[in-house]
This record gives C-alpha cells, structure tokens and sequence, in this order.
C-alpha cells in the first residue's frame, strides 16, 4: 500500500469516526432531555440508565446513521482537499480518477465489514438489554390484546384460541386441529391451555381429543395434559422491534418459524434480514458518491459541496423510509423495498462519473 492510499484512508476513518461520534452523542442528549421525565417518575436507577440503556443505545445509533455519516464525511474531507488544490495534485502526477477511488474503496469496504459484524452479532445483543430497559422504565406495561388468535405450530397442525393473557401465560378456548390433504385427522379442544414455567411445556386443562376414523371416531377426555406445542409464551410479548434484538442466525430461525405458521407481520424481520446485508454495499456506494461530488474545486468554497453531500444523504434516506414503509403494507417485496435505494445511487454513481473531470 502506497503512502497515498495510507494518507487517505487515515483521513477517511478519522473524519467517519469523528463525525459519528459527534452525531451520536447530539442524539443520545437529545433522548435525554425527551426521556428525563419517565426515568423520574419510574424511578430508574442512574448506573442502569447509563449502562443498561445509554451504552447499548450509543452503538444503535452509530449503526443507523453509519451509511449517511460515511457520506457526509467522505464529501466533508474530500471537499477540503479539493479547495486546498491536493486533488489536482494527486491527478497530475500520473494517478487516474480510478486509482484514486482505490482508498476510498478500502476505508468503505473496512467501515462496512466492520458494521456487518456489529449489525450482525453485536448490536442485536445490546438491543436485548435496551429494549428490556425501555419496556420497563419507558413504556407502558404491555398487554397482549388480540383476540381469535390463529397460527401454524407444525407442519399440517394449526392452533385456534379466543384469547390470551399474557400476564397469567393462558390460553383460553383453544382448538388444535390436524389437516392432512385438505382433511381433519384430529381435533383437541381444550378450556384453556397454561404455560408451566418450571417444565417449559404447556399445561392442557379439561380436554377432549377427536380422532376422526373412516367408520367411527375415537374420543378421549381429560382435565391435564402436559404438551411441547411449537409456541411461546415470548410469541405473545411485546414485539416492538423485536426483530433488532435477534442475531443473525436467530433472525433465520425466526423468519423460518413465521413463514411456517402464516404469520402476519413478517415483512418487518425480512426487511431487517436484508438490510443487514444492504447496509455494507450502503457504505461502499455513498462514499465512492461522496467522492465523485466533492473531488471538483468549487469556486464559491466547500459549502456548496457539503450542501449538496446533506441533500443526496436525505434523499437516500427518503427513498429508504419510503420503500421500507411499502414493503411493510405489503406492496413491495422485503427485498426490492432494502436495495431499491442502492440500485438508485448506483446508477446515481455512475452518471455523476461519468461526467465528473478526469
């Protein structure tokens, strides 16, 4: 690696670092001031305020602005080399525009590995003990209020209940019902169903099984009967971006287990499934963009530069927020909706190359 390529990749980690930090501490001040309020009245502890939300929030943050603030930076640093004349030095020695996007390149394809690993393992674990903590000392105590509830527990079994408590963990009125080829082979109906704590099984209270024979059906009743149905007590928590504290193994595992019982509200962890994904490539494109904008000497300083870097990081944002909220409604596949945004730029990217002076 040449000195060049070490000098640039200095000053674009540096200023990504420094700028992140700026942004994330601005952030984390701000919730502060919000949620002042509601760790008084519920009287949360100061060192678990710090530790269990605060430092857990911080890398949150640094993740989700991570692909804006690489922009920004690229086009913050860039732009001042271009106004100090290095960019025209460096391209009269000899060194093409493709040469010098190499540095670039590498600190973007660093920060991005660096952020998959975090998004990947890290961060999902910090958002346990965050979200834990804002369930109880921010929000309201949840109460699951579904009623009619319907899902797939296995392969060609589907469980019915009319409602359930989420504080007592019991079901009430619940049908288990077993179809094979568009044929009920087996029906359970039970007054209720409690999840036993100690045994990590469900309890079955005052049942009776109907198995459906081709001449006569065979009837069995009961008042207990302990069961390992697929399912959960966490199934019927508060699932408020839950899907952000599953690492990336665990999210596999969740998608699956959803798309086996025909859940609805799918969409929301495929998303964040191929966002983590996206987000490096995210990294990559917007800081080879950063470039391209802010590699010309502008007459008029680095303002214009540096605005127009805010207005295409925002724009990225919009079409981000916009496709993930269509996805979400169910107009858009989870995965057009996460890179419809890097295709844009990428095509973005490549007209502004195209006629960026060489």
């Amino acid at each position: 690696m040449k000195i060049l390529d070490k000098y640039l990749i200095k000053r674009f980690l540096l200023t990504y670092a420094f700028v992140t930090l700026m942004i994330v501490l601005v952030i984390l001040v701000i919730d502060f001031v919000e949620k002042n309020d509601d760790f008084i009245q519920n009287k949360a502890p100061f060192r678990s305020i710090i530790i269990s939300y605060y430092l857990n929030l911080a890398p949150y943050w640094a993740n989700y602005v991570s692909p804006l603030m690489i922009f920004i930076s690229t086009v913050f640093f860039t732009a001042r080399m271009a106004s100090h004349t290095e960019i025209i030095a460096i391209l009269s020695s000899g060194v093409s525009y493709l040469r010098l996007m190499r540095p670039y390149f590498i600190g973007a394809m660093m920060v991005g590995l660096f952020t998959f690993g975090l998004i990947g393992w890290v961060i999902p674990k910090a958002n346990k003990v965050r979200i834990e903590f804002e369930n109880k000392f921010i929000k309201e105590n949840y109460s699951f209020s579904q009623r009619d509830i319907h899902m797939a527990v296995a392969p060609n079994v589907y469980i019915y209940m009319s409602s359930y408590n989420n504080e007592s963990n019991v079901a009430y009125d619940v049908t288990l019902e077993k179809i094979v080829k568009n044929r009920l082979i087996e029906k359970l109906q039970a007054e209720r169903v409690e999840w036993n704590d100690t045994l990590k099984k469900w309890s079955i209270k005052n049942y009776m099984i109907r198995k459906l024979g081709v001449v006569k059906d065979e009837i069995k009743t009961g008042t207990t009967l302990d069961s390992l149905l697929n399912m959960t007590p966490s199934d019927f928590s508060n699932d408020n971006s839950m899907y952000e504290t599953f690492t990336l193994p665990e999210l596999k595992k969740r998608i699956f287990l959803l798309e086996s019982r025909g859940s609805e509200g799918i969409e929301s962890y495929q998303i964040e499934w191929y966002q983590r994904f996206a987000n490096p490539f995210a990294v990559v494109i917007l800081s080879i963009i950063g470039l391209i904008i802010s590699s010309r000497k502008a007459r008029g300083g680095i303002g214009v530069q540096i605005a127009l870097g805010f207005l295409l990081a925002f724009t990225y944002m919009m079409f981000f927020i916009l496709s993930k909220g269509i996805a979400e409604s169910g107009s858009m596949t989870p995965l057009l909706a996460v890179w419809l945004p890097n295709i844009i730029f990428t095509g973005i990217g490549v007209i502004l190359y195209y006629f960026v002076p060489k």
